[in-house]
């Protein structure tokens, strides 16, 4: 134990750059969701990769970017918030695309934090050979000296992330195991389902159903029945108008249905047996915009 490094690392970026992808390819299960619609993260998850010599605590956070509610203001001041405290960042960049202004204002929260990071290309595998070096340094010009690490991966292949994981290995302090070595995820089961529904519903919509919808898990029930353990789940997914309620339901009740059935499969891999899942779908006007209802809904400021 006298050479075991553990720590927390924070990812950090734009919106839709590949954090939630990232964390799951790294801790090798699907622990937090992913979706091609920006903006997708609200809550920061821990997700908890151990080793023979090393633990490593992701901490996932929601895209930095312009809040337009009281809901996306929150995000963003979770997410500058989880870069305070710990060990090491991990500042994701979409290597498909120049660096920006947005980019540009996550890298002055960086510097004036004063925190380890290290600089990671996301998408690698879908940047042109040709462009690949113009790319690296179109980096190292936004970062002028002050850049220390620079690591190409693809968070979809995995290109890259065995000597990602080594560059964090090597920044991280000497310590002992903070969770146990069989525990991946940090976070109350509660979240985990609420998130893995949501997942479904933005995948399933797409631009239909923007990201006025929660997911509030009601009731989990545990059940014995002739032998066999049986996982109970009733959720509602909460939209802000009818027309949303009408669209998620489906003709028929077909479009619940076919989100009810995708998530229930991601649902199996948390739990042993059989799962059983019951969603309602409830009209809520402006709810991001009211504090009691971001509470309710486990969207509270965490620090």
């Amino acid at each position: 134990m006298n050479n075991y490094k553990s720590g927390f690392v924070t990812l950090l970026g734009r919106p839709n750059v590949g954090k939630s992808t990232l964390i799951n390819k790294l801790v090798g299960k699907k622990i937090t969701i992913t979706s091609p619609i920006a903006q997708t993260t609200r809550n920061k998850l821990k997700g908890i990769l151990t080793n023979d010599d090393n633990q490593i605590i992701f901490i996932d956070t929601p895209g930095v970017h312009k809040p337009h509610h009281l809901l996306g203001e929150k995000l963003v001041k979770n997410a500058k918030s989880a870069i305070n405290g710990v060990d090491l960042i991990l500042l994701i960049f979409d290597s498909c695309q120049k660096p920006g202004k947005g980019d540009a204002y996550i890298r002055n929260l960086l510097m004036n934090n004063k925190s380890k990071f290290i600089v990671v290309l996301n998408k690698w595998d879908l940047v042109e050979k040709k462009d690949r070096y113009e790319r690296i340094n179109q980096y190292k010009e936004l970062f002028n000296d002050n850049l220390v690490s620079l690591q190409e991966v693809s968070a979809l292949s995995g290109y890259g992330c065995n000597e990602l994981i080594k560059e964090i290995r090597t920044a991280l302090p000497t310590g002992k195991p903070l969770y146990p070595k069989d525990m991946i995820v940090d976070q109350p089961i509660n979240v985990i389902l609420s998130e893995l529904i949501r997942e479904q519903v933005l995948l399933n919509t797409r631009e239909e159903i923007p990201h006025s919808v929660a997911v509030k898990i009601e009731k989990i029930e545990y059940i014995k029945k002739k032998g066999k353990e049986i996982t109970a789940i009733l959720a509602t997914v909460i939209v802000e108008r009818k027309s949303q309620k009408g669209i998620l339901i489906g003709k028929g009740g077909s479009m619940l249905k076919a989100i009810g059935q995708s998530a229930r499969m991601n649902i199996k891999n948390l739990f042993e047996g059989t799962i059983y899942l019951e969603l309602f779908v409830k009209v809520i006007p402006n709810w991001r915009k009211k504090e009691s209802k971001l509470i309710e809904f486990g969207y509270e400021e965490d620090f």
